[in-house]
């Protein structure tokens, strides 16, 4: 194989083909190295393969893919990979963990990372031992190096497996019921305040990505996130990510720059793709002077995503109290949308709370809206308090949250 995969090299070299733009090419080539291998073993030269097609994929995948990696990248069952060890490769199906047979050598590992990062622009030193990526094919990558890890550089790889596009679909894959799905595309038209709460792999970044595609097309929406992972059809959307600091240690750009700068690109609508740190204040100021927006955020319930969202900005500076920041948080967070999987690796909707606008000894009051009791989202007593921002877009609010 080592010897083909030299030939197949050799040919793209003379051929000059640039496998990163020229995958048919590739294959091309990889196809004319077999055969001429082929005609080989014929003489007795060299052993004969059992399989030539699955040999021409695995050429093609060594030199335009990521080798032994790419048939978990290109299997759709497959949500997320990741490498402990050289020979210890995990995949994730369904939910669930599953040790791999794959064995891999250090130098293999090293060159799939070098291969990965190639094409992101992003990089990975002693001076920068971890690093978050996208790859083309839009799976996130995070890596952290030999030295923080113990023995072996860790790989990880997020698939991201679109399976909804829009909250009916949710409904039909069976991690919304219909009269919720309604009742949050009702919230996104109406310019609600959303957080989408829940834990790793819980499915936040694909329910998000659901409501924004509620969002009217006559909006314009800006997102911005840490790495591209947000997708959307919408007709007017501006996608920005964050930037690591450069070998001179300066060009970063951080996550509450692109807050910032958001709001001076006129928009009608901000995303976040997830609030970790001291961005949430100035997420919660543009909430708060009347922008509609969106955010995901880790917690392990929709309270506890209130309690997080009170927290966060006081990272901001000592001069942020949480006398500032809890009623700023009651006024201008409208709902969250907690989701979570369970153990059989079922992605779902847990609850829905919506804020009633008030707070009381530093505890953002909350109802619940819609809380799942088996397979079933059941209807609860509360409802979101800005009934005018519904009537102002069209819609009957008393029809929406009638039991």
């Amino acid at each position: 194989m080592e010897g083909l995969a030299d030939r197949v090299r050799t040919l793209v070299r003379e051929r000059r083909i640039d496998p990163r733009v020229d995958v048919e090419a590739v294959r091309r080539a990889a196809t004319d190295a077999v055969a001429e291998y082929e005609r080989r073993s014929l003489t007795g030269a060299v052993p004969i393969l059992d399989e030539p097609d699955r040999t021409v994929g695995r050429l093609v995948a060594d030199l335009v893919g990521f080798g032994p990696l790419q048939r978990f990248l290109d299997d759709p069952e497959v949500e997320e990979i990741w490498v402990n060890e050289p020979d210890r490769v995990f995949v994730a199906r369904g939910g669930r963990h599953e040790l791999t047979s794959l064995v891999l050598t250090a130098d293999q590992v090293r060159e799939l990372v070098e291969r990965m990062l190639s094409t992101s622009g992003r990089r990975l030193d002693l001076s920068q031992p971890f690093v978050d990526a996208m790859l083309p094919g839009g799976h996130r990558l995070h890596v952290v190096l030999d030295g923080i890890t113990r023995g072996f550089t860790a790989v990880n790889i997020r698939k991201f497996v679109a399976r909804a596009t829009t909250v009916d679909d949710l409904v039909g894959l069976g991690s919304l019921d219909a009269s919720a799905a309604r009742f949050l595309t009702a919230c996104v038209r109406a310019g609600l305040n959303i957080l989408v709460s829940g834990g790793t792999q819980a499915g936040k970044t694909t329910l998000l990505n659901c409501l924004t595609a509620a969002i009217p097309g006559t909006e314009r929406l800006i997102s911005v996130e840490e790495v591209f992972e947000l997708k959307t059809a919408h007709p007017d959307w501006v996608a920005m990510q964050t930037r690591q600091a450069g070998l001179e240690g300066t060009g970063e750009i951080t996550l509450r720059m692109l807050v910032k700068e958001a709001l001076r690109m006129r928009p009608n609508r901000i995303l976040v793709g997830e609030v970790r740190a001291e961005e949430a204040l100035d997420l919660l100021l543009a909430l708060n002077s009347g922008l509609p927006g969106m955010a995901s955020i880790h917690a392990n319930s929709a309270r506890q995503a209130l309690v997080k969202m009170c927290t966060l900005p006081l990272l901001a500076g000592e001069n942020v109290s949480a006398g500032f920041v809890v009623p700023t948080v009651a006024a201008s967070v409208d709902l969250v949308v907690h989701t979570a999987v369970d153990a059989q690796g079922r992605r779902a909707v847990r609850e829905i709370v919506a804020i009633t606008g008030r707070s009381e000894n530093g505890i953002v009051e909350c109802e619940p809206v819609f809380v799942r009791r088996g397979d079933v989202l059941e209807r609860g007593p509360g409802a979101p308090h800005r009934s005018e921002a519904f009537l102002a877009a069209g819609i009957d609010p008393g029809a929406l949250w009638a039991r």
